[in-house]
């Protein structure tokens, strides 16, 4: 009966003890708790540190060739595109002689980037459209950008920032996942993220930093490589965070 109470007695003075511990580590947790506004600033500062300049990914050489390369570039990696585009561009490098082009020969080219039969339709389709409304431009406003076919909202982002200089802020599954385990949003889709972090970030700042997002997250924060625990930023964002991230899927 004596060792029953002695043993009860210890068992409930560690309990007692590790109470105390967890609360005193949640009060130095808390110490280190940082607002939205200081992680976007721990974010600014360290992509503007790692990349001080931004080469666009995709090589191009004029607002077509850049179209052409972003529409290619879903579900592809740009390392891809750029081995494909060269023979592509060699067949046809304008909408006037794209329009030419059998569907079945693009295709042929740009079957190594995936979704071929589609994105070979829309390239021609597309070429065709630009020569007859546009007079063979590629025109410089979302609404003519996504009337096109194959383009979506973060083609026309891409195409209005880099081709065009125009604030946007092209947010895809990539930025989406970094956006989440940065704590900048908690958009449940790439919407959603691309209007938190245009409100959280200057307008002047937005096409810098949505090369700088492609490139800390293709070298320190992919989507394996880390979970939220294990990066720089994510770590100066959280320190205290222990557990991975669970992202919202776009």
């Amino acid at each position: 009966m004596a060792l029953r109470k002695a043993l009860f007695i210890f068992l409930l003075g560690n309990l007692y003890r590790t109470k105390r511990v967890e609360k005193r580590r949640g009060r130095r947790y808390k110490n280190f708790m940082t607002t939205k506004k200081e992680r976007a600033l721990i974010v600014l500062g360290q992509l503007e540190k790692l990349y001080p300049e931004t080469p666009i990914p995709l090589n191009h050489k004029d607002p077509y060739t850049l179209l052409i390369a972003v529409l290619l570039s879903a579900q592809c990696t740009d390392e891809r595109v750029n081995k494909i585009t060269p023979a592509l561009f060699k067949l046809a490098d304008n909408p006037f002689k794209m329009a030419k082009q059998d569907v079945e020969e693009i295709k042929a080219i740009i079957r190594p980037c995936g979704l071929s039969p589609r994105k070979s339709k829309a390239i021609s389709e597309l070429s065709k459209i630009l020569i007859c409304k546009h007079g063979g431009n590629v025109p410089q406003n979302f609404k003519d950008l996504e009337d096109l076919p194959g383009v979506g909202h973060k083609t026309a982002s891409v195409v209005m920032s880099q081709a065009f200089g125009h604030p946007a802020f092209p947010v895809d599954t990539h930025i989406h996942r970094l956006a989440q385990r940065w704590g900048l949003t908690k958009g449940k889709n790439v919407k959603e993220t691309e209007r938190d972090l245009k409100n959280l970030f200057p307008e002047e700042k937005w096409n810098k930093l949505h090369l700088q997002f492609i490139y800390y997250g293709r070298e320190y924060c992919s989507a394996r490589g880390c979970d939220g625990t294990v990066c720089f930023i994510c770590r100066s964002c959280y320190p205290n965070r222990r557990r991975p991230v669970v992202v919202n899927k776009a």
